[in-house]
């Protein structure tokens, strides 16, 4: 990865739709989704790094900062050895990453932030019945618990939320987060088309 790859972040709190967004927008010519979530859930719980993993998601914790931003570098670098994700041709659509404002520095070697949606919701209460039913139906185990869920929230609140304070404000797009699906990938897609105007041609292929 030597030139910066250009990206789109979905940012906001647990529960908030940033996964759901994110599958959708993927689905469409010219974006490339990675959600890290899917990523870690992905390895092998056997393995070094899914133990590291389930050590931290149990608990409603951050994965550490140098696993995380390793593990994203390979996965990434399989995309593109896969023909997957197509740099010149794909934003990357980043759900997930960066949690902290170390992870936002360590990635500004790898990434041109081009837009940030900031996913909102006021209700936090609905979004943890909406993580807790999600976990049912996806047999998430890191979503099942409500005090792990509830200290997620927590280090959204101290650590994550600041990781807006990186990045310059122009850059940052606030979104409502509820109501109907379609009105809110409507938003998300007035924001990201313009901020692809210009690096990839016709952004929808």
């Amino acid at each position: 990865m030597e030139a910066k790859l250009k990206s789109i972040l979905l940012f906001g709190q647990p529960g908030v739709g940033k996964g759901t967004q994110g599958a959708i927008l993927g689905t469409i010519p010219g974006f490339c989704h990675l959600a890290t979530g899917d990523m870690f859930r992905g390895l092998d719980r056997e393995s070094e790094l899914g133990r590291e993993f389930l050590k931290y998601s149990t608990k409603g914790l951050l994965v550490p900062d140098e696993l995380t931003c390793r593990l994203w570098r390979q996965y990434v670098q399989g995309l593109i050895d896969t023909n997957k994700y197509l740099p010149g041709s794909h934003a990357l659509l980043l759900d997930g990453i960066p949690r902290s404002p170390v992870q936002a520095k360590t990635l500004d070697e790898h990434i041109e932030v081009l837009a940030i949606i900031h996913l909102v919701c006021e209700d936090e209460e609905e979004l943890i019945q909406r993580m807790k039913r999600r976990a049912e139906i996806q047999n998430r185990p890191d979503d099942a618990d409500e005090s792990v869920i509830r200290r997620r929230f927590e280090v959204f609140h101290t650590d994550t939320s600041r990781v807006l304070e990186h990045y310059d404000p122009s850059l940052i797009h606030t979104v409502t987060a509820t109501g109907a699906p379609g009105k809110i990938l409507l938003n998300i897609l007035n924001v990201v088309i313009p901020a692809m105007e210009g690096h990839f041609g016709n952004p929808l292929g």
